[in-house]
C-alpha cells in the first residue's frame, strides 16, 4: 500500500478525529505489543454503560482525564497508538478474529493529540479506533512505554484502563514469551520475530521471564 493510500484512508479520518500521524517517528526500543495484562497491572481505568447519557462526552472527558494522569502524553502531547500496518479497520479485524482468521498486522504509530479531538466519536466512527462512535477499541502507550491505556466495548459498555510500565509486568512478559514460541499456523511471524528480537534487548531471553525483574 502506497503513502497517498494510506494517507487518504487512515490519517485524514484519524486527523478529523483530533490525532495527527507522524509517521516512522516510534521511540526505538519500544515494546511491540501490550498483551496479557492481569488484574494486579491494572493501575486505574473506568467503565460507562452504553445507556450513560451523553456517553461520547463522558467517555471523551474521562479518557483525557485519565491520560493526562496517567502520564499518556509528552510535553508536545504526543504518544503511540498501535494501528493497522495497512488499511484494515478495527471492525474488520474483530470480524476476522471473530471468524478464526488471522488478523491484519498491527503495530505503533505515533500521533499528537490536536487542539480540537473527538476520539470517542470522530475516533472510533473512523473505524480504527472503534467500531462506531460510542464503540471505541484501541491500544495507547506512552513514548516511554510507561503507561499503557487499552479500551475495549463488550456487550454492555466500554471499558477502559491504564496499565503502569508494562515493560515491566511479569504477567505481559510472560504472555509475549509465550507467544513468541507459539506454532499456530495463524501466528503472526513478523509479530512473534519483533518481540523476540525485543525481549533479547531488554534482557528478558525466551522461557526466562521469572528471573527477571
Amino acid at each position: 500500500m502506497g503513502v497517498q493510500e494510506r494517507e487518504r484512508k487512515m490519517y485524514r479520518p484519524l486527523r478529523r478525529a483530533g490525532l495527527e500521524v507522524i509517521p516512522d517517528a516510534v521511540p526505538d526500543g519500544t515494546m511491540p505489543v501490550v498483551m496479557g495484562y492481569s488484574r494486579e497491572d491494572i493501575v486505574d481505568g473506568f467503565s460507562h454503560r452504553y445507556e450513560t447519557p451523553r456517553l461520547v462526552e463522558r467517555l471523551n472527558e474521562d479518557w483525557y482525564d485519565l491520560a493526562v494522569s496517567a502520564g499518556l502524553f509528552d510535553r508536545r502531547r504526543e504518544f503511540l497508538v498501535m494501528l493497522p500496518q495497512g488499511t484494515r479497520t478495527h471492525g474488520m479485524a474483530l470480524r476476522e478474529t471473530h471468524w478464526g482468521r488471522r488478523a491484519a498486522p498491527t503495530a505503533w504509530t505515533r500521533v499528537r493529540l490536536l487542539d480540537r479531538w473527538d476520539i470517542m466519536g470522530r475516533g472510533a466512527a473512523s473505524a480504527f479506533l472503534g467500531i462506531r462512535a460510542g464503540h471505541p477499541g484501541f491500544g495507547m502507550m506512552a513514548l516511554d512505554s510507561g503507561v499503557y491505556i487499552g479500551c475495549s466495548t463488550g456487550e454492555i459498555g466500554v471499558d477502559v484502563i491504564a496499565v503502569r510500565h508494562p515493560d515491566r509486568s511479569e504477567n505481559i512478559l510472560r504472555q509475549m514469551e509465550w507467544f513468541a514460541t507459539w506454532s499456530d499456523r495463524g501466528a503472526d511471524r513478523d509479530l512473534q520475530k519483533r518481540i523476540v528480537g525485543w525481549l533479547a534487548v531488554a534482557g528478558h531471553d525466551v522461557g526466562d521471564t521469572g528471573r527477571h525483574r
